[in-house]
Parts: structure tokens; C-alpha cells; sequence
């Protein structure tokens, strides 16, 4: 069946923490964010109360914000609590991580300190591949595996370190340290490369600066990960100042 021919509603796509629609436009879609929670690949499992909804009021505001600093994204405009209109793009197969401060599998694969700062900024490519466990990939086994896709690396880093800097400017005004975080990009029908999926607590390392305690400042999914408890709390408090942001 071709885009245009797939019925309004229909569901086109399930990953953990969202559902892609069709709507009446070929190359719009609806997202629909989820309560659902995952971690270490799906093999921890859980839901966190009115997520979705803070998910998407979180996302949508910051891609406002990456669109007023030139970046262009996925991202149409909220319909309702949990749903959001995106443009429909093609997901390359890549995970960009953006690393500012040493923490997670960067410490647990290096041995680098929790809490170092990495200047400049690590910026990494993970094959987006469930099955593969997303693992860390080199420029030379992206070429390997598609010499297409290995021509999108430095674009991608170009435009991930766009955003990095957009994003650490925005949370510092917040009173949040932006440790780290995940981005994910797509190709628009014009073949446009375009910022897509979310950014979130979900996506991103997020610490309070009010807070030194290494366990009470963190305001991410890491709550849910690490079972510190207040997960909601965490999310609530950085939808909260994200939103006090006008962009």
C-alpha cells in the first residue's frame, strides 16, 4: 500500500516510548507519546505517570527552540497533551550521542571518572539496531556497513554540535546541567536532513545544579534506570522550567 493510500489512523509504527500514525496528509504524521518506560535495551520495563504528556510538552518546546536557532526538525505543531504532528521522514540508521560530562557506558566502558568534563564535547555514532544491542560504531564500520550513510557523519556531528550548544545555553538559563543526550535524524521527501524523534528526560542526562547530591540531582530517566525513586517528580520539574524558557 503507498503513503498516500494508507488509511487515516492507521498505526504505522510502535517503538518503546512512541506510536506513529497515519493522517490525512501523505507526508504528515502523528506521534502519540507514551507512559511506557524502558531500560538497558528493554530488559528493565516499567510506566511512569503522565510521561507521555510531559515527554511531548518538553519535546515540542525544545524543537520550537531548535527551529529559532536554525535547526531544522520533524516537528509541525502539538495537537493535544500526548500527540504531536511531525513531517514524515526516513530514520537513518544512526544514534548521535553528544557527551559533555563523563557519565553512563562512558564511564562503565573507559573507566573515566563520573562527572569529568569533556572538552570539546564526545560526539558518537550507535547502529540503531535492537537486536545488535545499538552498539558504538566507528567511521570506518559505518562506511563498512553503507558508504551512504558514512557520508552523513559529519553532517550529522555538524548538526548535532549545533545543538549541543543551543541546548547547553537553554538549561544552564533552566538551573540544569545537560550531562548528555541522544538525537536522531531523518531525510524528508526533498531529501532535507531534518532533527526528529524527541528530545527529553527520556533522551537526555539532566542534572539539577541546585542539588550536589550525585543521586538527588538527577532529573532524567536515570531515576527510573537506577531506582531512585520521584521519576515523575524529576520529569515534572524540568517540563516546569523548560516551559518558564519563552523561545
Amino acid at each position: 500500500m503507498s503513503v498516500d493510500q494508507t488509511p487515516v489512523g492507521q498505526k504505522l509504527y510502535e517503538g518503546k516510548a512512541k506510536i506513529l500514525y497515519a493522517t490525512e496528509e501523505p507526508e504528515v504524521l502523528l506521534t502519540y507519546f507514551k507512559d511506557d518506560a524502558t531500560a538497558f535495551n528493554a530488559q528493565k520495563r516499567g510506566s511512569i505517570q503522565g510521561k507521555g504528556e510531559m515527554n511531548c510538552v518538553i519535546a515540542s518546546h525544545l524543537f520550537k527552540l531548535m527551529e529559532k536557532n536554525g535547526i531544522p526538525t520533524h516537528f509541525l505543531d502539538r495537537t493535544s497533551g500526548n500527540e504531536m504532528r511531525v513531517k514524515s521522514v526516513t530514520i537513518i540508521p544512526l544514534e548521535v550521542v553528544v557527551r559533555n560530562i563523563a557519565a553512563g557506558s562512558l564511564c562503565q566502558q573507559t573507566g573515566i571518572p563520573l562527572g569529568t568534563i569533556l572538552n570539546p564535547p564526545l560526539v558518537e555514532f550507535y547502529l540503531k539496531d535492537d537486536a545488535l544491542g545499538d552498539p558504538l560504531l566507528t567511521v570506518d564500520r559505518i562506511r563498512a556497513l553503507d558508504p551512504n550513510m558514512a557520508d552523513q557523519v559529519e553532517p550529522l556531528k555538524s548538526m548535532a554540535t549545533q545543538i549541543n550548544t543551543v541546548l547547553q545555553t537553554f538549561f544552564e538559563q533552566c538551573g540544569i546541567t545537560l550531562v548528555d543526550f541522544k538525537l536522531e535524524f531523518g531525510t524528508d521527501a526533498q531529501g532535507q536532513l531534518l532533527l526528529a524523534d524527541e528530545i527529553s528526560p527520556d533522551t537526555c542526562r539532566l542534572w539539577n545544579q541546585a542539588e550536589t547530591d550525585p543521586d538527588r540531582r538527577v532529573m532524567d530517566k536515570d531515576r527510573f534506570r537506577r531506582d531512585l525513586g520521584n521519576v515523575e517528580d524529576a520529569y515534572r520539574q524540568v517540563m516546569e522550567r523548560v516551559l518558564e524558557q519563552a523561545v
